[in-house]
Formats: C-alpha cells, sequence, structure tokens
C-alpha cells in the first residue's frame, strides 16, 4: 500500500487548511499563575487580517490531590490588558463549571443500576440457576 493509500484508508485525504480561518498565536505568561493566549486573526499570507478580531484564552493549573489539573477559558476582550484583567474572574468561572461537571459525573455513576452477576441465568444470582431446574 503506498503512502496515499495509507492516508486515504485513515481518513487523511480530505484533510485540508482552511486558510479563510487562520491566526497567529500570542502566549504571555506572568511566570506564575497565569498564561494568555491572544489568537490574531491573518490572512494566507500572514498578515494582520482587520475584519475578524482577536482571540483571548487564559490557563492556568490547579493543585488538587490527585496533581495539577488545567483549567482553561476563553476571556472576551479586545486588549491584552482587558484579558488580564478579566482573567480571575474567567478562570473562576471555569473552575466553578469542571466542579459541577464532576459532580453530574459523580451523580451519574452513583444512580447507575447495577445488575449482579453481568446477566447470569436466573437473574443473575448465583446458584439461582434456570426456574424448574433440579434443586439437589
Amino acid at each position: 500500500m503506498s503512502t496515499e493509500e495509507e492516508a486515504q484508508a485513515q481518513g487523511l485525504g480530505d484533510l485540508r487548511v482552511d486558510t479563510s480561518k487562520l491566526y497567529r498565536e500570542e502566549v504571555y505568561t506572568d511566570l506564575r499563575v497565569a498564561t494568555l493566549r491572544l489568537l490574531v486573526p491573518v490572512r494566507p499570507d500572514g498578515t494582520r487580517d482587520e475584519t475578524r478580531k482577536p482571540l483571548f484564552s487564559g490557563q492556568t493549573h490547579l493543585m488538587s490531590q490527585a496533581g495539577p489539573v488545567p483549567v482553561e477559558c476563553a476571556i472576551e476582550a479586545e486588549t491584552l490588558e482587558e484579558a488580564a484583567a478579566q482573567f480571575p474572574e474567567a478562570i473562576k468561572e471555569a473552575v466553578e463549571r469542571l466542579v459541577e461537571e464532576a459532580k453530574e459525573l459523580r451523580r451519574r455513576e452513583a444512580s447507575r443500576i447495577v445488575v449482579p452477576g453481568g446477566g447470569m441465568p436466573g437473574g443473575g444470582i448465583p446458584g439461582g440457576g434456570i426456574l424448574g431446574g433440579d434443586i439437589s
């Protein structure tokens, strides 16, 4: 099988870069807790695309019993200064969403119906056998 055939078989044959949605990424950090990412819209030639807004996101790590947990969030801002000012509240909201998602996952797990024996004949009760069987 040729390399091109392998790419087609893996679904990579239709892989294309959407040049109408290109961004240049800039990363800023305070070397303590905050990482701010700025995605600057660019044209296919790499020049700034003034018709689209830049996008900001924030990232930090929180320590948990299981180790560091990455937290990311979008930040609605026009400038780096605004993004930095909004960072604490945006991270706080992201953490609240993560906590709620974790609680929901726990609720789902706790409400799952567990069938003893995993579908054994006789209702999954060990030794239950099939009704009408010999009980000697």
